[in-house]
C-alpha cells in the first residue's frame, strides 16, 4: 500500500491566523504532521508527504504546489491500476490520530475506505478501485460516497473520532490539548496555551 500524506507548507491553517501568526501556523502545522507520520510509522509503513512547500519532517517530502484533487486524482491514476494496488490519502491535520486508529483505516478489505471529518469533508481515505476519484470540495464525504457508487466500489467507512478530529478553527485547539500528547500538543503548550472552561464549554486560552 502507498501511503500519501498532503499537506500545505507554503500558508497553512489561514483559519487559525486570529491566534497564531504566519510563522506560528507553519510550526504548528509541522507539528500535527509530525503526530500522522508518527501514526502512520508505527503500523509499520512508510508514508510519504507531499508539501506545496518545503517542510521539516521525518518522512520523505515531495514538493508540489498542486491543488489537492489533481495532485490526488494523479497519485490514483498512476498508483491504483487494478484491484492489487491501494493508496491510503491521510490528511495532515488530525494530530489525534494513533497507531490504533490508522490501522484501523488500513484493516478493511474494501475497493474504497473512507473516514469522515466531523464537518463533513473526507479525512482519510484508501482505494483499491481503478476508476475511483476525488473530490474534495465541500461536503467531500458526501460526494466520494456518490463517486464510489457511481463507478460500482464497495464502500466501507471508518467511524472514528480520532480520524474524524481535524484541525482547522481556533475552537479545535482544545481537542488537541484533551485528547492528545503528541507533538502538536506539546507545541500548544510550549506557546502558551492551556485548556479554560468558558459558559460551560472546554476552550483555550493563551498567556
Amino acid at each position: 500500500m502507498r501511503i500519501v500524506v498532503p499537506v500545505s507548507g507554503s500558508d497553512p491553517k489561514t483559519r487559525l491566523s486570529t491566534v497564531l501568526s504566519p510563522d506560528e501556523r507553519r510550526d504548528f502545522t509541522e507539528a500535527m504532521l509530525a503526530d500522522v507520520v508518527d501514526a502512520v510509522i508505527a503500523t509499520g509503513h512508510e508514508p510519504e508527504v507531499i508539501s506545496t512547500a518545503p517542510l521539516d519532517c521525518a518522512a520523505p517530502v515531495t514538493v508540489d504546489d498542486r491543488g489537492l484533487d489533481p495532485l490526488v486524482n494523479d497519485l490514483l491514476a498512476s498508483t491504483v491500476t487494478d484491484s492489487d494496488d491501494a493508496l491510503a490519502v491521510v490528511m495532515a491535520d488530525l494530530p489525534l490520530a494513533t497507531t490504533k486508529s490508522i490501522e484501523r483505516l488500513f484493516t478493511p478489505d474494501a475497493d474504497v475506505v473512507l473516514a469522515p471529518g466531523l464537518g463533513g469533508g473526507t479525512n482519510a481515505v484508501v482505494c483499491r478501485h481503478p476508476e475511483f476519484r476525488v473530490d474534495y470540495h465541500g461536503a467531500s464525504i458526501r460526494d466520494h460516497r456518490r463517486i464510489a457508487q457511481e463507478v460500482e466500489a464497495e464502500i466501507v467507512e471508518v467511524d472514528s473520532r480520532r480520524l474524524a478530529t481535524d484541525i482547522d478553527e481556533p475552537g479545535d485547539l482544545a481537542e488537541v490539548l484533551l485528547h492528545s500528547d503528541g507533538a502538536a500538543a506539546d507545541w500548544l503548550t510550549d506557546a502558551g496555551f492551556s485548556l479554560s472552561l468558558t459558559d460551560g464549554r472546554v476552550t483555550v486560552s493563551r498567556e
